[in-house]
């Protein structure tokens, strides 16, 4: 045994305990911890069985990520090295299972004669999700014990499985309904005193399925998987399960496991996975600041931004008073969010009594005085200064005194929102994005005022509605936004120099993005970014810097899909971008107009333009500490603007091309088209380092 595992008898059943807090990772020891547990409950004649269990709030919830990517000490016990310790072991081991068995957790647990768990235990092989694959032969276990047909969609998925489910597949045995540990003693007793026999999932073997599963299945992941690799060397995984024995078919798994490891997409999957925890992290609001209770919300505005916001509150289980100007507002906004219910009720991703708890969760209404009590107020109206800083001197008179005063704003400044109010401190962004409750991504906005108590209590909300919280600073457009518009400018240029919308987006489409920005803007509303030039115009007479074709788009009456036309045309009713001979036409004239040149322009440059655009602006970003750190800047990409995860964001992206090449390639481009191009400070100095953004 080592510190990491203890054993100890109780009533004549060995009790393997690993203590390796939080999470019971099987980092280096545990193994070797498990395996001296396992011989010493074997050469014990007073030891009937041995149960296998973790310590603190989980089971064994996976391996150490980090380990994945260094060598272990030399001799350490591996994971294979534990597992081949139960296949000889000549007494039954039985898992015992409480909060996660995950991963190498999970595939710990199949290597067991039997397994039981908690009825709120869950269940999974999620290696997918940092870019790799279950590489401690659960591949080949799983199957054997639920089917290939169930065991490759959770594989492929990461799907968590809940104990019921767990144990219909057969993934467990039993489910101890109270204390664990006396009902998992009891269970091995049982198994112990019926002489049953030691379970080998190894010796067993998975019936094949029909002929063209394995086509069918990839048919059917092709846009889910599309760019990753995972996912299908997890399908080859799965055939060696039927195809081959158990023993090959693990070397296989390892062959196709170091595929993955080895890849670009498990760094930027694994770097994402490392950044996302990070950017909870702020260094001047430290763990321990005291944080707000939420009991209550309001949202002010019931359009769709709105709406959204206020489904996230009441999926949460938090009440929400939605407050709208008129009551045709209020009918139509309750409607939207009914039907984005009952849209998921239809689908069975939720019931109708849930769907009627969560709207019994609403109250309407039309006047301030209904909101003053609640915890929050978030404002979705119109992306205005003038109207927004009139709705916060309303909140500011009729708001309790501990109340969090938060602004959707996608653009505007918060201290400036915050300046109308008599309390600055309380007033903070908390930028949604569309749909609000579907994406995961919340821009949290710190003002120049705004408390660490509310900067903490917001983040923890953020999680608590289930979103990806980042903490950035103000300036024109926050940290995505910002860069958004550098990457749309980009785009908007190529095509007067010569590429068609479609080009454009098809590019970006098969570098990995889930859309181009064309078909974005259109999917997002032409008429927003058409306000805020026009509101940029007012302030510092920058429109006609920014004015030209997708203004006249706009002037034409095409706001995108919501008008049916935009960039593109739609039919009736659908989603799907069609190329518009209008648009070309439109393109051509403005050029013919202006006398500009037209030319070929290749995918290689396109991808380039858009993508270092993002980088040097993020790079700007990070020098005046608008983002923490880049890393965040990348959360924020996956999150919120459909990159790919597998390329992490667009400053790892960077990293791993290497950021001497990226800043020789802005300087090419800052002498071909001028100041647009200007390389950012900290690019330079990092690239003439020989250093990258991580290490920042």
């Amino acid at each position: 045994m080592t510190d990491l595992v203890n054993f100890e008898i109780m009533d004549s059943i060995g009790v393997i305990t690993v203590n390796n807090p939080p999470v019971n990772a099987l980092s280096v020891g545990v193994p070797q911890g498990i395996i001296d547990s396992v011989q010493a409950g074997t050469s014990d004649p007073s030891v009937k069985a041995m149960v296998l269990m973790g310590g603190g709030r989980s089971f064994i919830a996976g391996a150490d990520i980090n380990e994945f990517l260094t060598p272990p000490p030399a001799g350490s016990a591996s994971l294979d090295d534990m597992i081949s310790s139960f296949e000889t072991s000549t007494k039954p081991i039985i898992a015992a299972i409480h909060g996660n068995a995950l991963g190498g957790g999970l595939e710990t647990a199949l290597a067991c004669h039997y397994r039981c768990g908690t009825a709120d235990s869950l269940y999974g092989l999620p290696e997918v999700l940092i870019g790799i694959l279950p590489g401690g032969q659960g591949t080949q276990r799983l199957p054997r014990v639920c089917g290939v047909e169930k065991a490759l969609p959770l594989m492929v998925s990461g799907e968590f499985v809940p104990a019921p489910k767990a144990l219909t597949l057969g993934i467990i045995d039993h489910v101890v309904e109270n204390n664990l540990v006396e009902g998992a003693v009891a269970f091995a007793k049982q198994i112990s005193a019926e002489n049953r026999p030691l379970r080998k999932i190894r010796e067993e073997s998975v019936a094949p399925p029909a002929a063209d599963f394995f086509d069918n299945f990839e048919k059917s992941i092709g846009k889910r998987a599309r760019g990753y690799l995972a996912p299908y060397k997890i399908i080859e995984c799965a055939k060696a399960s039927v195809e081959l024995p158990f023993d090959k078919g693990v070397e296989r798994e390892k062959e196709l496991f170091q595929d993955c490891l080895k890849s670009d997409q498990a760094k930027g999957l694994m770097n994402l996975f490392f950044a996302e925890r990070a950017c909870t992290k702020i260094p001047d609001v430290p763990r321990e600041t005291p944080t707000k209770k939420i009991e209550t919300a309001s949202v002010l505005g019931a359009g769709t931004m709105g709406g959204g916001i206020a489904m996230n509150f009441i999926n949460a289980g938090i009440p929400v008073t939605l407050l709208e100007a008129n009551q045709e507002a209020l009918d139509k906004g309750l409607e939207i969010i009914r039907k984005n219910y009952a849209n998921t009720v239809k689908k069975g991703r939720l019931t109708q009594s849930d769907m009627d708890q969560r709207l019994g969760l609403i109250t309407p209404t039309l006047s301030y005085e209904d909101i003053a009590d609640t915890d929050i107020v978030v404002e979705a109206v119109f992306e205005e200064m003038e109207i927004k800083k009139e709705v916060f001197r309303k909140l500011d008179k009729v708001m309790k005194d501990d109340a969090i005063l938060a602004t959707n704003t996608s653009t505007l400044d918060v201290d400036e929102i915050a300046s109308v109010t008599g309390r600055p401190e309380a007033v903070i962004g908390t930028h949604f994005f569309s749909p609000a409750n579907v994406m995961k991504l919340l821009e949290i906005v710190r003002g120049a005022k705004t408390s660490k108590e509310v900067i903490a209590t917001t983040m923890k909300l953020g999680k608590t509605i289930k979103k990806v919280p980042v903490l950035v600073g103000v300036c024109d457009g926050f940290v995505g936004n910002r860069m958004l518009a550098r990457y749309s400018k980009q785009a908007n240029l190529m095509i007067l120099e010569g590429a068609l919308p479609q080009e454009v987006d098809q590019a970006l489409f098969d570098f990995g993005l889930a859309m181009g920005p064309f078909a974005m803007g259109d999917l997002a509303g032409l008429d927003v970014g058409w306000r805020i030039r026009k509101r940029r115009a007012e302030e510092n007479g920058a429109f006609q810097d920014e004015a030209g074709l997708d203004d006249q788009i706009c002037e034409m009456g095409r706001f995108g899909q919501k008008t049916s036309a935009g960039w593109y045309r739609y039919d009736p009713g659908s989603r799907v971008p069609i190329p518009d001979p209008k648009i070309e036409e439109l393109i051509k004239k403005y050029c013919e107009e202006r006398q500009i040149q037209r030319r070929p322009i290749e995918k290689e440059e396109i991808v380039e333009r858009c993508m270092y655009a993002l980088v040097n602006e993020g790079a700007k970003i990070l020098e005046e500490g608008i983002a923490l750190r880049a890393s965040d800047i990348d959360v924020i990409y996956a999150n919120g603007y459909g990159f790919p995860r597998y390329r992490a964001g667009p400053m790892l992206y960077a990293d791993m091309v290497g950021l001497d090449k990226v800043y020789k390639t802005i300087c090419s481009y800052h002498e071909r088209f001028g100041e647009v191009w200007e390389p950012a400070r900290l690019l330079k100095k990092l690239a003439e380092e020989g250093k990258s953004f991580s290490d920042i």
